[in-house]
């Protein structure tokens, strides 16, 4: 019954549950959790992955929706993996470029090209990593966990924090939406609309391996836009946005951005190559040689979890993001507090 599981999963018989009272017009995943109580790995991040990977059936039905409601008596069958104890996290003596640390909370300005969190396909050489390093000496008590993610491709700032009464209030605020995060992006296309909002919904292609924006289906979710730039760039167009994030999906600028027909220039999955289309030559070479999707993490702010205070942190611009500015003719909407 569904997929094959994955290199750190091996099946194990069904397991069969049956929806009680209190179950009833719950949530699968809740339910699915609320039963397994006594599985160490299921967590509720991985139930529902267990259900949209078409591991569990409701009356012999199989169902991918993890906010699918079940009703009393409903029999809900889950293909339980043995998850394999995973490597433990090797702390590796590599440089941080560090933008403001205290005591409960670091920011990290985090360079395109490395990842935040060690996976199957990338153990070493993440943040991660370099972060165990630094915290060797650090209180028994305190361990760094990293509060939302940048795709590998994006640079920009990283919140952590350094113990779990910290991550917790982080996460909180976050969920809560207030921990502010602004983006700058390249796009290709005239945005010709000084500001806005990007309302539609976003839902995992697992086939295409991306994320789908929709009206009608997935996740709400929520991107403020603001533009500081264009650049003529005859038969395609070019715009600096700052990008704000009211909701935070994984991929959500780039899927919105690509469902508003401004792709991220240099974007490896959402992105076109418009660059085609640039009549300068000189242009379209610098834009299809961008190495990464044009997208930086400038800015984020937060109450500090333990005092209360505002704290604003921002990334400068790296160097390839900077000179695709100056390329683009796209810097002057770029004023000093983005350098």
């Amino acid at each position: 019954m569904g997929s094959a599981p994955g290199p750190n999963v091996a099946p194990q018989p069904v397991r069969t549950v049956i929806a009680d009272r209190g179950d009833a017009g719950q949530r699968l995943d809740l339910v699915l959790r609320r039963h397994l109580h006594d599985i160490a790995a299921a967590s509720r991040t991985r139930v529902q992955a267990w259900i949209e990977n078409g591991l569990v059936t409701v009356n012999g039905r199989l169902v991918r929706r993890a906010a699918a409601r079940t009703a009393l008596g409903d029999q809900v069958a889950v293909d339980v993996p043995i998850v394999r104890p995973r490597r433990a996290m090797t702390a590796e003596n590599a440089s941080l470029d560090i933008l403001y640390e205290d005591e409960v909370v670091i920011a990290l300005n985090k360079p395109a090209g490395i990842v935040v969190h060690p996976a199957y396909k990338n153990p070493t050489g993440t943040l991660m990593n370099a972060l165990l390093w630094h915290a060797r000496g650090w209180p028994p008590s305190a361990r760094p966990s990293i509060v939302g993610r940048l795709d590998k491709l994006t640079s920009g700032v990283v919140l952590v924090a350094k113990t779990a009464a910290a991550h917790a209030a982080l996460q909180r605020a976050a969920i809560s939406r207030h921990v502010e995060k602004d983006y700058l992006a390249v796009v290709y296309g005239r945005v010709n609309t000084a500001r806005g909002v990007i309302d539609f919904r976003l839902a995992k292609d697992r086939a295409r391996r991306r994320v789908v924006a929709s009206r009608d289906a997935g996740a709400p979710s929520l991107t403020r836009f603001e533009r500081l730039a264009r650049a003529s760039a005859p038969r395609a167009g070019l715009t600096l946005l700052r990008c704000s994030l009211v909701t935070g999906r994984a991929h959500q600028i780039r899927a919105h951005l690509a469902a508003r027909g401004w792709p991220l220039v240099g974007d490896p999955l959402y992105g076109e190559p418009r660059w085609r289309d640039v009549v300068d030559p000189t242009l379209a070479s610098a834009l299809r040689a961008f190495p990464r999707q044009a997208l930086h993490a400038w800015r984020t702010a937060f109450a500090h979890p333990v005092t209360g205070s505002r704290i604003v942190v921002e990334a400068p611009l790296p160097n390839d993001f900077q000179q695709l500015l100056e390329v683009t003719s796209l810097e002057k909407g770029v004023g000093s507090r983005f350098l």
